[in-house]
């Protein structure tokens, strides 16, 4: 159904509808005014400038971990520093790695390239040819958009290939089937786009052939999310397979045989499948089979395609525990899973007939992450496994399934964690459902209340774990200030049934979750609602503009980061259409009442006292319209309140296409709140040290 009421139908009938217009004259000249208000209130703070050269020290940092891709004999890193300011593409040998200070390889030195094309290019990744790992197709985008530029690369000559593969600018997906034939998906040469704005044909396109004339492989419907195609390069295993994204929580998979013929791999819609080697992977978002939402189940790929259901389980959920991440080693399945927001990791092998064998990988901390890096499904059994907590800088371990894990890399700790502990707590939302939250700080009972900060996301399945986090350790934690991360619903903390329970006209349970939080952080004790501030970008800015019109009473002072806030026109803005099956389609009768009970834009009224507001976001973000926050900043000047809004010219949804303008941002979002929830102090009290002041960071 696509109609709403004749009351409801003008999405047009907006005052402030001319801030969507990206580049528009008129829309910048405003944008820097509030620009300019923003940084006149902020940076001429005392620390401020101290601030923002710490931060910017974490983030150019030397001596952290250089987290890299292994690709045969080599590994592979991307790096930012104060030298390398937009970064170098690099590579080591395996061995070499191990030095402390590794002799790296440049490939490819962005700084240089964008001097000499005069771009503001930012790296989007590399697809390496397999196997002889000669060619690379290099991602490029401008200011840090979603859209990139393709071109491909030599890896022996360290150049670009004159008359190679390349694509112009668009949202593209693509990746190698042999070493003249590429799958793409774009939206280029007579390609078509999807309402999402995503690539909805897939082609084959053989090298020195125009890409218009690439034959069409799979095309997709126009309202789905995207169309995508891979081709699997294990050996003995070698088959393309095609796909649709009908929207962000379901598709369609499908082989593509002799002639490029599709056989349907007949799982659940919702479900989550891949093919390994003989095995067909599903993961369930539903029950199926008999088998519950969040279950993985294993097939054999043959006889499932010729009709057997009879599936193994390798994981099956319970109250507690939901699976979060799998990798293949040539023998084995590693396997991620969360108990109660905190990180497991065990070996599954495969066995002829009956279930897997199953064993713990290795030992990790209570409260802390684990994620599995750099197995080779071909070739060997090894890994790497880095291990992070809030208080606990990364540990990068690297071994074999069936061998001893010895210490890679160990990252320096970058700020003071004297007097600081870690807890997990689980409030009461309202409807009796227990919510977890973590929080970071020094020891309330010891010291009193003081300024904390709140963050959450709670949208989309996406889990938010235990991790270090030195920017918010440097420019929060030593200054005396807790830290707090809600686990509420919409997220995968505890599987599917977590994230449903806050879907389309159920979002108001994630807000509920989240005030809970709130109540409770300030029940225990650990703050007081005039010095607890919340924070949240993307779907999280979102949850601020719900905390900001909905419990504004709850907060000293809230800051939403390239924030989702206008939800009856955000399917019309760059790629919100994708995002309908979370939020639901302002088009559709049936779901517009709560697209507008829901938005935090249409909410707002002149006659209730709101928190300070800082809303940050970016004029280069292709995937939340940068119009959501420059709407609602007029929006509250319209009705008389205060709010700073503060735009960067680039770096995408990121925010930040290169360390000075991450720092530069994150100084002011913690300016802004440590100002506003210490009573516009330069420095809070420290809790840590019987409650005297800490010498302030300027």
């Amino acid at each position: 159904m696509r109609a709403v009421t004749d009351d409801d139908a003008n999405l047009d009938d907006d005052p402030h509808l001319w801030l969507e217009d990206i580049d528009g004259e008129d829309a910048l000249a405003w944008v820097r005014e509030r620009n300019a208000d923003a940084v006149a209130e902020l940076a001429g703070d005392a620390g401020f400038d101290r601030l923002r050269q710490r931060l910017r020290e974490v983030l150019d940092a030397g001596d952290r971990i250089p987290y890299t891709t292994r690709r045969g004999p080599y590994r592979y890193n991307f790096w930012r520093d104060a030298e390398h300011v937009r970064g170098v593409w690099r590579r080591t040998g395996t061995e070499e790695y191990r030095e402390d200070v590794p002799a790296w390889e440049v490939l490819l030195d962005l700084d240089a390239l964008a001097d000499t094309e005069g771009v503001d290019w930012v790296w989007s990744g590399a697809s390496v040819r397999e196997p002889d790992r000669e060619r690379a197709l290099v991602l490029l985008s401008r200011g840090g958009s979603d859209a990139v530029e393709v071109r491909e690369f030599d890896l022996t000559r360290r150049e670009f290939v004159e008359d190679g593969f390349r694509v112009g600018e668009d949202k593209t997906r693509i990746g190698w089937a042999d070493p003249d034939t590429v799958l793409i998906a774009t939206g280029l040469s007579g390609g078509s786009l999807t309402d999402s704005g995503y690539p909805r044909t897939v082609r084959r396109w053989r090298r020195g052939t125009p890409l218009a004339e690439a034959p069409v492989v799979y095309e997709a419907e126009r309202g789905d999310v995207a169309a995508w195609g891979l081709h699997d390069h294990t050996p003995g295993f070698e088959r393309d397979f095609v796909g649709r994204m009908k929207d962000f929580f379901t598709g369609e998979l499908y082989l593509l045989e002799a002639g490029d013929t599709r056989v349907r791999i007949d799982v659940p819609d919702d479900a989550r499948a891949y093919v390994h080697r003989e095995h067909l992977l599903v993961t369930l978002r539903t029950e199926w089979l008999g088998h519950p939402a969040g279950a993985l189940l294993a097939f054999g790929f043959d006889a499932f395609l010729a009709g057997d259901r009879t599936a193994r389980v390798l994981f099956a959920p319970d109250a507690h525990t939901a699976l979060v991440g799998q990798a293949w080693t040539r023998h084995h399945l590693l396997l991620t899973t969360l108990r109660d927001v905190s990180s497991h990791v065990d070996v599954l092998t495969p066995t002829p007939a009956g279930p897997w064998k199953r064993e713990p990988l290795a030992a990790v901390p209570p409260l802390s992450d684990a994620a599995v890096m750099n197995t080779d499904p071909d070739t060997d059994d090894a890994y790497d496994l880095d291990v992070e907590g809030f208080l606990q800088p990364s540990t990068l371990c690297h071994g074999a399934v069936g061998a001893s894990a010895g210490v890679l890399k160990r990252a320096p700790a970058r700020f003071d964690t004297e007097g600081l502990a870690v807890r997990q707590y689980f409030a009461t939302s309202r409807d009796g459902t227990r919510v977890p939250y973590f929080v970071t700080g020094p020891d309330h009972e010891a010291h009193g209340p003081g300024p904390t900060l709140l963050y959450g996301y709670g949208g989309f399945q996406v889990s938010r774990t235990p991790a270090y986090g030195a920017v918010s350790g440097r420019a929060w934690l030593e200054r005396g200030g807790t830290r707090v991360v809600a686990n509420i619903r919409g997220g995968g903390e505890y599987g599917p049934g977590w994230h449903r329970a806050a879907l389309k006209a159920e979002r108001p349970r994630a807000f509920e979750d989240f005030a809970a939080v709130a109540e409770d952080l300030v029940a225990r004790g650990i703050t007081t609602h005039a010095m607890l501030g919340a924070t949240g970008g993307s779907n999280g800015g979102l949850l601020m503009g719900a905390m900001l019109t909905r419990y504004p009473e709850l907060f000293g002072a809230i800051v939403a980061e390239i924030p989702l806030l206008d939800m009856l026109r955000y399917h019309r803005l760059l790629a919100g259409a994708s995002w309908m099956a979370e939020y639901g389609d302002p088009d559709d009768a049936a779901d517009r009442p709560h697209l507008r009970e829901l938005s935090p834009y249409h909410r707002l009224t002149a006659d209730r006292a709101y928190p300070p507001l800082l809303l940050r976001t970016s004029t280069r973000d292709d995937r939340v319209h940068p119009g959501h926050a420059r709407k609602f900043a007029a929006r509250m000047r319209e009705l008389g309140h205060s709010v700073l809004l503060y735009e960067s010219p680039g770096g995408g949804h990121s925010g930040g296409s290169d360390n000075g303008q991450a720092a530069f941002n994150s100084a002011l979002v913690y300016t802004f709140l440590w100002r506003h929830l210490t009573g516009g102090r330069p420095d809070g009290p420290d809790r840590r040290a019987g409650g005297s002041a800490r010498p302030a960071l300027g």
